[in-house]
């Protein structure tokens, strides 16, 4: 990460809450709801998502070890591991810090709203369930063309994040990601869009009936599609590309785990009091894993805005790093 990320990064997390913040929702969507019980609606009786949310959580995406079948914390032992958390971004060394959310996590730990040890609720061993062997075989050849090329070659061998192409939080799903979790939702009767604060994206779900283009169309974040059951919101997403990970930012080589083509994301938001949302998701690539899997992320209203992240402006990591494996290789002939 660069200085100027890194700066940024700080004062967003040590600076951020004492700055006024202007209200999650806009005036028209106050106006225009509808109140039906506790929960807001918009003019057309849906349940008013808009405004912004964060998904930040301690609990990582798949169990750890140290917690065998233990599926829900209690109080006292999460408070543990959220210290043991806060205490291993403490220990780094002050010349080779990343920043990551621990701090703002250890601040807003009673705002956390599960206590399970992982995001995945299914398999009910809290991981992910085997790569199939067409997966495996996949992920084998992609470890085989990244260890060919140099990671400092070019700038196609270095992270899309790196390139401010995407982090790959986006989702579907939308899995935290080390920092930057926050989002805003935008909402009318044939459109949601998702504007996530890292990088820039912004995923648009249609609810008008857009046809799903053909499979040779595709985009890292899929193409959404979205219906009302009731008071959940259900987003279904396909035409994937091969190049989403699940393990982090998504990459141009040395991908982790990269799905198929053959991905679906059905995702579920529903809004259980004014400042919660329960974000379910299930993902089915019968060609990337053995069976589906599913998880489960809470989300809670922020104050916003949200800032933009400006990837590019001041971004020398990348510049450098190629500049210094250039002199390497000139050096050595």
């Amino acid at each position: 990460m660069n200085h100027r990320a890194l700066g940024a990064l700080v004062a967003l997390v040590v600076f951020g809450l004492s700055v006024p913040l202007v209200s999650g929702q806009a005036p028209q969507a106050r106006a225009n709801r509808a109140t039906g019980g506790t929960i807001p609606r918009t003019i057309d009786g849906h349940p008013d998502l808009q405004g912004f949310w964060t998904n930040d959580t301690l609990t990582p995406l798949e169990r750890p070890t140290e917690f065998g079948e233990k599926a829900v914390l209690t109080r006292e032992e999460a408070t543990a591991y959220a210290k043991k958390r806060l205490d291993q971004y403490l220990a780094q060394p002050k010349d080779d810090i990343h920043y990551d959310d621990a701090i703002w996590q250890g601040e807003n730990y009673d705002k956390q709203t599960t206590l399970r040890t992982s995001l995945v609720t299914d398999p009910s061993n809290g991981r992910l369930p085997p790569l199939t062997a067409e997966g495996q075989a996949r992920a084998a050849a992609r470890a085989r063309r990244g260890g060919a090329a140099g990671p400092s070659d070019s700038a196609q061998t270095r992270t899309l994040a790196e390139r401010c192409i995407s982090w790959g939080n986006v989702g579907p799903p939308m899995i935290p990601p080390t920092y930057y979790a926050n989002m805003q939702i935008l909402q009318s009767s044939t459109q949601v869009a998702i504007r996530h604060e890292l990088m820039h994206d912004v995923r648009i779900v249609h609810l008008d009936g857009t046809q799903q283009p053909g499979s040779a169309v595709q985009w890292m974040a899929g193409f959404s599609r979205g219906r009302w059951e009731g008071d959940t919101f259900v987003v279904e997403t396909t035409n994937f590309t091969e190049e989403t990970n699940f393990r982090g930012p998504p990459r141009t080589t040395r991908q982790d785990i990269t799905t198929s083509t053959q991905l679906k994301v059905t995702e579920r938001l529903t809004l259980v009091d004014p400042d919660t949302i329960r974000y379910e998701f299930t993902v089915n690539d019968p060609a990337t894993w053995t069976r589906p899997w599913s998880g489960e992320i809470p989300m809670r209203r922020i104050e916003g805005p949200i800032y933009e992240y400006a990837c590019h402006e001041g971004n020398y990591g990348l510049a450098n790093i190629l500049r210094a494996a250039r002199a390497q290789e000139a050096n050595a002939r």
